[in-house]
């Protein structure tokens, strides 16, 4: 029977199988907590214990929602570096907390590209790097996508930067050729003026 959103479990039931059955992570057992978070704070904005929860979150899921309480009576057992349980509300705080930094990274990708700073051959090295730290979390945490869904998901963000760079390149060329305050006040100050 399954639980979400921080509910207890009305069943009681024992859920021991699923739990030692949950292989995730299982490439990073006996890496601590410390290791983990360093190596995720050089490449990332996420934390260990927001990666872990995000996750779980995504695995232990429900048409309700995540199982909040079941994920944080158990999250020693499901994840090697997790040192101790977390209430129902410390998850749904990471959870939270992961959203959070992945839509203020991408708006701040997305100014990035948008303002010009970057070449077009720039903003490709960012995503080919990103991809791959990505895929890696994802092979070491245990997660398998299929090549076809991964095509898809590739396709789809490639369609997104050629429309994002167009976009730039257009307003970037329109602002350029928009005189600005500035400039009109110097060029009426160096035009003649009638009878000279």
């Amino acid at each position: 029977m399954s639980y979400s959103e921080g509910g207890s479990d009305p069943g009681g039931d024992d859920r021991s199988e699923e739990i030692s059955k949950y292989r995730k992570f299982r490439k990073v057992d006996g890496a601590t907590y410390r290791k983990v978070n360093q190596f995720l704070r050089k490449h990332t904005y996420i934390t260990a214990r927001e990666w872990a929860i995000a996750r779980l979150c995504s695995d232990f899921k429900t048409t309700a929602g995540a199982e909040m309480t079941f994920i944080g009576e158990n999250l020693p057992k499901l994840v090697p570096f997790m040192e101790e349980p977390y209430s129902p509300q410390a998850v749904n705080q990471a959870r939270t907390a992961f959203k959070r930094k992945v839509r203020k990274s991408g708006a701040t990708f997305f100014y990035g590209a948008m303002c010009g700073f970057f070449t077009l051959d720039e903003l490709d090295d960012i995503l080919f790097e990103s991809s791959e730290i990505a895929r890696f979390l994802l092979e070491v945490e245990g997660t398998s996508i299929e090549i076809d869904d991964e095509i898809e998901i590739e396709d789809r963000i490639t369609e997104i930067m050629r429309r994002l760079g167009d976009s730039a390149n257009v307003l970037l060329k329109e602002r350029a050729e928009r005189p600005t305050p500035d400039s009109q006040a110097a060029k009426n100050t160096m035009e003649p003026e009638d009878g000279e």
